[in-house]
């Protein structure tokens, strides 16, 4: 397993050890043991799976009073991920980064909790898979509206994205920060 750091310190890409003979391949997705070996330590307690159209846009999510550290993965098709930092008094505060992950590539996506998270499918019958290390909580559902003028994200978009109403209605990171609704860093 190879970790490779991205300009947000915690927000990991990984890239499993892949074994390819006539047969297809085969990799090892996690081992609780290898991933506290590379400095992730959290136990997940939920696995959540998304099939999207190309040009879906979904977050950016996260949760307040539970907060989720996730670990992302494509199964099939590819997506544009994004991790936002909203931890109030970091030092990368408002920041967002961005990995393509694809089932080509078979890598995967580390995201601290703390972090708010979103992805676009960049291809037809995208299938985005990812654990949790907190359940789902709908009276915990905070996010950021994915356009907000000041994160500037550059998403990787060939046309308007497709979104929910609910993330629609998402505040900007300024108007959470004003609502009360972000996490104070650590």
């Amino acid at each position: 397993m190879q970790r490779i750091e991205t300009p947000l310190p915690g927000v990991v890409e990984l890239r499993s050890d892949v074994y390819r003979d006539d047969r297809g391949l085969f990799l090892e997705t996690y081992s609780q043991r290898r991933f506290a070996e590379i400095g992730i330590k959290d136990t997940f307690v939920q696995d959540n799976f998304s099939c999207s159209a190309k040009g879906v846009l979904r977050g950016l999510h996260y949760q307040l009073k539970n907060p989720q550290a996730k670990l992302c993965r494509v199964l099939q098709g590819a997506v544009f991920d994004v991790a936002v930092d909203v931890r109030l008094g970091s030092s990368t505060y408002g920041k967002w980064t961005s990995v393509i992950l694809s089932a080509e590539k078979h890598n995967q996506l580390y995201v601290p909790a703390g972090f708010a998270h979103g992805f676009v499918a960049l291809e037809e019958n995208t299938g985005f898979y990812y654990k949790c290390s907190d359940f789902y909580d709908k009276n915990d559902e905070y996010g950021i509206v994915w356009n907000d003028t000041d994160l500037a994200i550059t998403w990787d978009l060939a046309q308007p994205p497709l979104i929910s109403e609910k993330d629609l209605r998402l505040p900007s990171l300024i108007m959470a920060e004003q609502m009360g609704n972000l996490p104070r860093r650590n």
